[in-house]
């Protein structure tokens, strides 16, 4: 793999256990979660639902959407991500962004500045996070179920990107969309076919709910992990 993600959104992070997943997102149910400070695409990861006639649930799925009528599994390694603006319209979301929709917990994302360095660009890593310590972000996200030849059944998801808030404008030139608390219910709504309303959520948040710092390159590489992840750089070790 590369250097550095080439996609946005490409690493987050969610230390945030089971039982605060469930009190933060008022959830009738949630897998157990180990943390995690460096969670990749292709990773299985806990996405939360409406389970229609009972309430929000966690779910286990994989990130990199498989559309319902892929015949490779393969197209999950490429839609990791899908840009707000045509969602509505591409092939591979437009029936889950209808239909299927999720949020996607997260302690924070990291994205990857361009900084010029002796006539050279090299790509600062930044973890980007809520101004409150104890809030999590809640990424739009769309589910897909693709039915494997052998049988099995594959449940997958990608993150929402939209344009940068005044935050993010100088680190990226896109964020993931993070949706307000009193958006979630008509967003997890699967019956909610208004599709000007669903776009109208689709805007960068509030960058008062934000912060950023840098953090070690050692991010770059998919196998570290630990809250070293986002310490900030000036103290790393």
């Amino acid at each position: 793999m590369s250097a550095y993600p080439v996609t946005m959104c490409g690493r987050y992070a969610l230390n945030a256990t089971a039982g605060e997943l469930i009190e933060h997102f008022r959830l009738i149910a949630c897998p157990e979660w180990n943390a995690r400070y460096n969670i990749a695409p292709q990773s299985s990861i806990p996405i939360i639902r409406l389970k229609p006639g009972a309430g929000r649930v966690g779910q286990m799925v994989r990130w990199g959407l498989i559309p319902s009528w892929a015949k490779d599994p393969g197209i999950g390694n490429k839609l990791n991500n899908a840009r707000s603006e045509t969602v509505a319209d591409k092939p591979a979301f437009r029936s889950s962004f209808r239909r299927h929709r999720c949020l996607i917990p997260a302690n924070g994302f990291y994205e990857w500045q361009a900084v010029p360095v002796e006539g050279k660009v090299r790509k600062q890593p930044w973890f980007i996070h809520p101004v409150d310590p104890g809030d999590l972000f809640a990424f739009a996200g769309l589910l897909s179920a693709w039915n494997a030849p052998a049988g099995d059944t594959v449940v997958s998801t990608c993150i929402l990107t939209t344009g940068p808030n005044a935050l993010m404008a100088a680190i990226h030139d896109r964020m993931p969309v993070i949706l307000r608390p009193d958006h979630f219910d008509s967003w997890l709504d699967p019956d909610n076919q208004d599709i000007d309303g669903l776009r109208g959520m689709l805007r960068p948040c509030d960058p008062a709910q934000m912060a950023a710092h840098p953090v070690s390159p050692a991010i770059n590489r998919g196998t570290v992990e630990g809250q070293a992840c986002i310490t900030p750089l000036e103290v790393a070790t």
